[in-house]
């Protein structure tokens, strides 16, 4: 925890520096990858029992690897870079701290129902002035990745999750349910390092289309 905040308060502290000294931070629009769950809170656990919170990890730091290999990368960040907790609300200052233009939030889903199975997005229920555009990018991400890795697509829905309801006040702001732990196949599939640099690369390449749109 210490070492995490340690890195968020570095980068504010660097921001409020370039402020002091008259220096234009860039135009480029920040991204903010909020990888769930973490530490003590391991999220949903699969059937082979991996858990949520390293796989979203692994797909945050595929991202940002394929970031780094692109000719212009992105501005991104993660709310967290190890397996730590932090709070949700800690999240969600930290993505208002660095005036992001899009909040993407990781984690996959569980069911009692083994067949369950499919990619969802959820957006705030609060109607706020970037409602309409989480939407739009919630589709847009949900349509790629489905097609990138041919799951089924649960659709875009609305719910009231504290890091959608206190993001999309300033930022475009969605949910990602990257498939069932508790589905075989597709617990299965996503357990594995190749396909987690499939869906990465799909939602990265997503994200860099929708916001040049």
């Amino acid at each position: 925890m210490k070492k995490v905040l340690k890195n968020v308060s570095f980068v504010i502290l660097v921001l409020k520096m370039c402020v002091i000294f008259g220096q234009e931070t860039s135009a480029q629009k920040r991204i903010i990858i909020d990888v769930g769950h973490g530490g003590k809170d391991a999220g949903a656990i699969g059937i082979n029992g991996i858990q949520e919170k390293d796989v979203v990890l692994s797909i945050a730091n595929e991202i940002l690897r394929l970031n780094n290999e692109l000719e212009k990368p992105l501005d991104i960040y993660l709310t967290r870079y190890s397996d730590t907790l932090i709070s949700l609300s800690q999240r969600t200052k930290l993505a208002k701290a660095l005036k992001a233009n899009l909040f993407v939030s990781l984690h996959c889903n569980h069911s009692e129902n083994p067949n369950a199975r499919g990619i969802e997005v959820y957006v705030s229920r609060k109607q706020k002035e970037f409602s309409k555009a989480s939407v739009f990018m919630g589709y847009q991400i949900e349509s790629a990745l489905c097609k990138a890795i041919g799951y089924e697509s649960r659709g875009v829905k609305f719910a009231n999750f504290q890091v959608l309801r206190e993001t999309v006040e300033c930022c475009a702001t969605i949910l990602l349910e990257l498939g069932f732990l508790s589905n075989k196949d597709e617990g299965s599939y996503i357990s594995d390092n190749n396909n987690m640099e499939r869906i990465a690369l799909s939602i990265l390449l997503s994200i860099q289309q929708s916001i040049k749109l």
